[in-house]
């Protein structure tokens, strides 16, 4: 199966996909991109993804290309409110080939396998398409909202933004 979970060998690479899915030039050549609201050409950097995967309530499961390349991540982390989804990443070169499909529904078995009854994210509430997409998958709007954190490192607005929060009870 081409969905693993990732280890820290692989932060490296996962960085460098995680930060071409959203931000600086390569990613405009995909649809997840949020360069157009966000300015930097870092969503990640290795520290913090390293930290999130050394959380033992976390996981980033992997997409891995016949080749051996990481074409697609998500992060994923059981709380006490269900399990949270953050990062889905394919590469913008990769997209529309069904790898996000592919690691939600790995993500939907995984919140199964761990009874976490609900699976919940946050998606920038200007991003309609990718809400839509969530939404054909059975992922609804919560009409709660949460701001950006403060933090600029992984980006700054170029607009006014929230987060929306979306959930999909499993």
């Amino acid at each position: 199966m081409p969905i693993s979970p990732a280890s820290l060998q692989d932060v490296p690479e996962l960085v460098a996909l995680i930060n071409s899915a959203y931000r600086g030039e390569v990613s405009k050549k995909g649809w997840t991109t949020e360069a157009f609201i966000l300015g930097g050409e870092l969503r990640i950097d290795a520290p913090a993804l390293s930290t999130m995967m050394n959380n033992p309530r976390a996981i980033i499961l992997k997409y891995t290309s016949p080749e051996g390349i990481i074409t697609g991540s998500v992060f994923l982390e059981k709380r006490e409110d269900g399990l949270y989804l953050g990062m889905l990443s394919v590469s913008p070169l990769k997209q529309a080939q069904g790898i996000g499909n592919q690691l939600l529904s790995a993500a939907e078995r995984f919140a199964k396998e761990n009874n976490c009854p609900r699976i919940f994210m946050n998606v920038i509430s200007v991003r309609h398409e990718l809400i839509a997409w969530y939404e054909r998958r059975g992922y609804r709007l919560t009409g709660e909202t949460k701001p950006l954190p403060p933090d600029t490192r992984f980006g700054m607005p170029l607009q006014p933004l929230e987060f929306a929060i979306l959930e999909k009870i499993i």
